[in-house]
């Protein structure tokens, strides 16, 4: 009966396929895979933006805030805290990484920390964006075309509804299931109707609408007060406040609906992440690899880690910067 030699794990891999483990081998088949996915995601919002390019909201337009400092447009700000943050919780998760290759617990348990540290702040970062996109600022009319109405004063600076409309005092119920035709349901209702809306533009002379097409200059066409007017009275529909992925006041409800949905899908792989290196940490705690006499846990959900890190860079780039 023979006997077969197990070799010992080794951080090269030893005598195996592209001196890989078997470990690191799947972790690397992952990543390959994950990356076409997400390469998918990014050519498909690419080729929606070139689409809609006359019409696509201006980035430093929408993300312009940051906690605790409300009423101050400061474009891009957050967003580049939150990448810098991601950043440097692959700093330490290399130097993890280092500190396991030397065999170092003490080193090892406090740059994991760090990292999942990093995590959390970047996760609950992007908690408190979606919240902020999802609630809105200012709020527009949609068209009957679908179309997105906002509001400027005549220095071009935004004006929420808020600063010149004014709701009137009366009660509707949203339509639910339970108490309205079965198959008809509404989310929640405006703050103010579009009579609202026009009662409150003919009073204040000092506003006027700006549409979600850009001019030759980049920047979104202004209407005379008398082409607002018109504009409001003829071709609105509703009230707008916030983004969901129905409507969206920034401009075209397809840039909320790739918001959603890729910033989700990188924020739920960095969630996972955040889980996996919670797990790898109390191993390390507890001692684990030290018995195994080899870090490569550590190593292998690092590979991961900095995957996250390095697709962030690119919706970083294709979503806020381009």
């Amino acid at each position: 009966m023979s006997t077969v030699v197990a070799e010992g794990k080794t951080w090269g891999g030893g005598n195996k396929p592209l001196n890989a483990s078997y470990g690191k081998m799947m972790m690397w088949f992952f990543i390959v895979s994950d990356a076409l996915t997400f390469s998918g995601f990014l050519a498909a919002y690419g080729f929606s933006r070139f689409k809609f390019i006359d019409a696509w909201p201006i980035a430093d337009e929408v993300f312009t805030h940051v906690p605790f400092l409300h009423g101050q447009e400061l474009p891009m700000i957050y967003v580049a805290f939150m990448t810098f943050i991601l950043i440097m919780s692959s700093v330490t998760m290399v130097l993890a990484v280092d500190a396991g290759h030397h065999m170092n617990k003490a080193k090892v348990t406090i740059y994991m920390f760090l990292t999942i540290i990093g995590g959390l702040i970047f996760v609950g970062s992007q908690a408190w964006e979606w919240a902020t996109f999802i609630k809105g600022d200012y709020g527009a009319i949609q068209t009957k075309g679908g179309n997105i109405l906002q509001f400027v004063n005549t220095d071009g600076e935004r004006v929420a509804l808020n600063d010149f409309v004014v709701a009137e005092h009366k009660e509707r119920t949203a339509h639910k299931r339970k108490n309205g035709l079965w198959f008809v349901s509404e989310g929640t209702l405006p703050t103010y109707t579009v009579e609202e809306v026009i009662h409150g533009l003919e009073s204040h002379e000092n506003v006027l609408v700006r549409t979600q097409l850009l001019d030759e200059h980049g920047h979104k066409t202004v209407l005379s007060r008398e082409e607002s007017l018109k504009q409001v009275k003829t071709n609105g529909k509703a009230v707008v406040e916030g983004a969901n992925l129905r409507v969206n006041e920034y401009g075209s409800p397809l840039f909320a609906d790739f918001f959603f949905f890729i910033t989700g899908f990188h924020g739920f792989h960095v969630f996972s992440g955040v889980v996996i290196n919670i797990i790898i940490f109390f191993n390390v705690i507890l001692g684990t690899y030290e018995r195994r006499k080899s870090y490569e846990m550590v190593e292998k959900v690092g590979l991961y880690w900095h995957f996250v890190d390095l697709v962030w860079v690119f919706v970083f780039t294709f979503f806020y910067l381009v």
